[in-house]
């Protein structure tokens, strides 16, 4: 009697009806974040009867601005005020409803009784969430502050782990790249005009007819040698591997799925068939420990032929996606391993793929190997294994504006490695539109540009003049700042505190940061405004801190907190400010891939702060591409200015690493006198005078090869 039916789909309901259902009342709140995956607004909006939902589907076309499911859920909302934050964790995989109430949100008729009265609400925003089915397991985290929740939240779920220093780089995918010859020649084009790039990706064309774990024959005949020929430029490859398995005779893994049992069964016991890309496909249930061992060990580069422990991978289409299923997903009546139904676990099905896909390339290097995967659908602690991207979003403005606030989302949701396809995957983009994404793009975490088998090939080069000239400017820019992410990632690790942070986040007082949603941080150190409007020249930037003093990280122009203002940003220009008191490392040696500088020399730009007297900041160095870091093996330095000397020490963590870069260049801003002398001191130098200038136009001071090794303790005095 309780069975459905959802258009010409049938859920049997075995159980009966089942749900689970709570209310929480932020007390003293008028923004709450999180639970994503939405493309919204970043303070979550009063719903007015049209909840947030929490199902994970493969969304064609998504809508922004909108509260509908998306690829991937987390379940936990944080609350934040001037004087203090919670979070609420509720681990449920199953589908979800949110809605929310703010008092900020209330009527105008409201508005004007509280006033007439000479009555002040007290701020509150209600939450009804409600479970179609699973257990009560809250969390209630109640730290002081946003910092402290952030590292209780992460304690309990996990952090991003340190990602191979090539994934921060620039990534180049569509689908698809033809064949060989293909990925050849736009690996030589990119040389060809002088632009950076780390990785190249295949999408679903490479494999044998969708046969994953193989390479259509004909189109990618020598895969191993255009692997090689990719890595001896330090470059690297990742294959897309979708949890979809083609029912055809013949195919080794549909032949051990349908033999061991290893496929989801249907309620009646028999193997459940859906469709996908190969057509008729089995999905392998990652809930039996068996199969995840199976399904790690086939990517060992004996079974997964052509391969290297420089290929990685994509696992796409793992909500999962099943083309002729109720809502293009798995009918909740399906059953697996351990008797869960479907229902029970949907929304952690990505992340069991992905786990036992972290858990196959860890395997594949003996443990000494940090692997990259990137994952379209994901759970509560996927940030442990994947990076993630914010789907198949579209050529349009509104979905370069929804950007930010999808990214912070999940950022101060834990999930800190995120980002979106350059450009849009659906549609084809103007030039404008392709310009502004790259500049919004290159600010966060992952950089990947990306696009529909039916969109015009869009690789920077294929541009006139100048717009290559922009975007290859930017990607550079976002090679300098490479040590910046690196260190930020590795601080994320130890504390759980996001690299791209809203802008509360370092100004958890101000009230006017708890809605930006049009710019953000990047660490405590630098503020990006990127253009997401079309036809736009100027952004109103919002310089925080009323102590504080911020820097054009191009032109060096100073800039006072507290203030909004109007700034000019023409076509080949991203606002970016640094923040005075801080202290970014930087490399600017222009190289065709992270790896081949690895060992180039540093420079630092140290920002003062508003007196003119100090800064500081942090710097992190290991292999790049190892677990060794977890041996101890990394150098990581707080570096300080004060009393106008400059300082490199080690924190006192790792130590063991040897690098052989040094330090080539410090842009000193903010000075309110120009030295006349610089000396560096330090046991390979010694002390010895430095040459440098003095930019008066920029009120910056340029010192110029100090050149002591980045490991060892040295000062730099100016007098």
């Amino acid at each position: 009697m309780w069975e459905e039916d959802f258009k010409s789909h049938h859920d049997t309901k075995p159980n009966g009806p089942n749900s689970v259902g709570m209310d929480f009342s932020f007390i003293g709140f008028d923004n709450v974040y999180g639970i994503p995956e939405h493309a919204d607004s970043f303070s979550l909006k009063t719903t007015s009867g049209d909840p947030y939902r929490l199902y994970n589907l493969d969304v064609f076309e998504y809508e922004v601005f909108n509260p509908m499911a998306l690829y991937g859920s987390i379940p936990y909302m944080l609350a934040h005020s001037e004087t203090k934050t919670v979070g609420v964790l509720w681990l449920n995989a199953a589908e979800a409803w949110i809605d929310v109430a703010s008092t900020s949100d209330q009527n105008v008729m409201l508005s004007i009784v509280d006033f007439v009265k000479g009555q002040t609400r007290m701020p509150q925003t209600d939450t009804h969430w409600f479970f179609e089915t699973g257990i009560v397991d809250i969390f209630f985290l109640l730290g002081s502050g946003h910092v402290d929740v952030t590292r209780q939240y992460t304690r309990l779920v996990g952090a991003t782990q340190l990602p191979p220093l090539f994934s921060l780089g620039y990534h180049q995918s569509r689908w698809n790249y033809n064949d060989q010859d293909d990925v050849r020649q736009v690996d030589a084009k990119f040389d060809e005009h002088d632009i950076a790039y780390d990785v190249i990706w295949l999408d679903i064309e490479y494999t044998d007819g969708k046969r994953y774990f193989t390479w259509d024959k004909t189109r990618f005949s020598e895969p191993r040698e255009m692997v090689t020929n990719l890595t001896a430029k330090g470059r690297k490859m990742v294959v897309i591997v979708d949890p979809h398995i083609k029912r055809a005779s013949g195919y080794f893994v549909h032949e051990d799925a349908t033999s061991r049992g290893y496929y989801v069964k249907n309620k009646d016991g028999s193997d459940y068939d859906g469709w996908c890309w190969p057509g008729s496909s089995g999905y392998l249930d990652f809930f039996n420990p068996e199969v995840r061992d199976y399904w790690a060990s086939n990517y060992d580069p004996s079974k997964f032929e052509g391969t290297t422990l420089s290929v990685h991978i994509w696992n796409d289409m793992n909500e999962p996606s099943v083309f002729n299923g109720p809502e293009v997903t798995m009918h909740k009546d399906a059953k697996h391993f351990g008797g869960w139904e479907h229902r029970e676990v949907h929304n952690i099905y990505g992340l069991m793929v992905v786990m036992s896909t972290h858990k196959g390339l860890v395997d594949r290097s003996n443990g000494k190997q940090r692997p990259f995967i990137l994952s379209r659908s994901f759970f509560t602690g996927i940030q442990r294994y994947a990076a993630i991207w914010t789907g198949d979003n579209m050529a349009k403005w509104e979905h370069l504006q929804v950007l930010i606030p999808m990214c912070l989302s999940l950022s101060v949701s834990g999930v800190t490695f995120v980002g979106a396809d350059v450009g849009g995957f659906f549609y084809n983009p103007d030039i404008e539109l392709l310009v502004r994404w790259y500049q919004a793009a290159a600010f966060e975490p992952f950089f990947r540009a990306h696009a529909h088998i039916d969109t015009r090939r869009r690789e920077p080069y294929l541009f006139d003049e100048g717009t290559t000239k922009i975007i290859r400017n930017v990607i550079r820019t976002r090679y300098t700042y490479l040590p910046y992410w690196y260190t930020l990632f590795y601080e994320n690790e130890k504390t759980g505190l996001p690299p791209m942070r809203p802008m509360w986040y370092e100004f958890p007082k101000d009230v006017k940061t708890f809605k930006t949603e049009d710019q953000h941080m990047i660490g405590n150190g630098l503020l990006v405004h990127p253009v997401t409007a079309q036809g736009v020249t100027s952004v109103d930037v919002y310089f925080p801190g009323e102590n504080e003093v911020w820097y054009d990280t191009e032109t060096y122009q100073k800039e006072e907190g507290n203030q909004k203002k109007s700034i000019p940003a023409p076509l080949d220009k991203v606002p970016v400010y640094v923040r005075g008191g801080t202290i970014i490392p930087k490399k600017e040696r222009v190289r065709r891939s992270s790896s081949l500088g690895m060992d180039d020399p540093y420079t630092l730009l140290v920002a003062l702060d508003k007196q003119g007297k100090s800064a500081n900041g942090t710097v992190y160095i290991d292999d790049g591409f190892s677990y060794q870091y977890k041996q101890g093996e990394f150098l990581y330095n707080i570096i300080t200015f004060g009393d106008n000397v400059l300082s490199s020490r080690s924190t006192g963590e790792g130590s063991n690493y040897k690098t052989k870069s040094w330090l080539e260049r410090v842009i000193v801003l903010g000075l309110d006198k120009a030295p006349t002398n610089v000396f560096v001191e330090s046991e390979s130098v010694g002390k010895r005078n430095l040459e440098f200038i003095v930019d008066k136009t920029r009120s910056a001071v340029v010192i110029r090869k100090p050149s002591v090794n980045m490991g060892e303790k040295w000062t730099i005095a100016l007098s």
